[in-house]
């Protein structure tokens, strides 16, 4: 396996959203702004590619019958850590994440890894196909999140900066309510979709 290819493979074939189509709760829920869309982007990555080290490093010693509990045991200890780390040093987006902090423990792309992939591979490319889906994940929550917020408050202001202001605030206050996240993903997922089956007709 070449891993470069198996980077990118979790950032477009492999992509969590588009690709597997998981983790669509938080994805939803988070992407009212560009600013939360990157820190559940950052918790994510940090609990998969610790997960998926110690996953792919224990493999040969957790039980088969009992390596769903395991995994979700190590998965709960490094969501305990971004709780911590998050709640001591970013109180904001500590509180603006709320509740999909903890729930990252059921995040069906961080056990679908663990159980696709750490499973059985070594940890070298368990750590690279962590890496290539926390991408993924980011990019997609970016997108999301800039376009719900573009189109919901005419700018996206991250960390106290503005990044982007548009000369007319569109003030389409639905998009960052949840009609906009369905609208949104759902336009995006239409389009992904459209280009794939494209590709695929003409043999790609």
């Amino acid at each position: 396996m070449d891993p470069l290819s198996e980077y990118i493979r979790g950032i477009t074939r492999d992509n969590p959203i588009f690709g597997l189509v998981l983790g669509l709760c938080p994805t939803l829920a988070v992407t009212t702004s560009v600013e939360n869309a990157i820190g559940m982007s950052a918790g994510t990555a940090f609990v998969l590619v610790f997960a998926n080290i110690f996953v792919s490093a224990l493999r040969k010693q957790i039980p088969s019958a009992v390596r769903l509990p395991i995994f979700i045991i190590i998965i709960a200890t490094f969501v305990s850590i971004v709780d911590m780390l998050m709640e001591a040093y970013f109180p904001p987006m500590y509180a603006a994440l709320g509740v999909f902090i903890p729930l990252i423990v059921v995040n069906c792309v961080i056990i679908g890894r663990a159980e696709a992939y750490a499973n059985k591979n070594n940890v070298f490319y368990s750590f690279i196909d962590a890496l290539g889906i926390s991408t993924g994940f980011l990019l997609v929550l970016m997108l999301i999140g800039g376009i719900r917020e573009i189109l919901g408050t005419g700018q996206i202001v991250t960390f106290g900066y503005t990044l982007f202001s548009l000369p007319a605030n569109p003030d389409v206050t639905t998009m960052i309510l949840p009609p906009g996240a369905f609208l949104t993903i759902g336009v995006l997922m239409a389009i992904v979709n459209y280009q794939r089956a494209k590709k695929m007709a003409k043999g790609g």
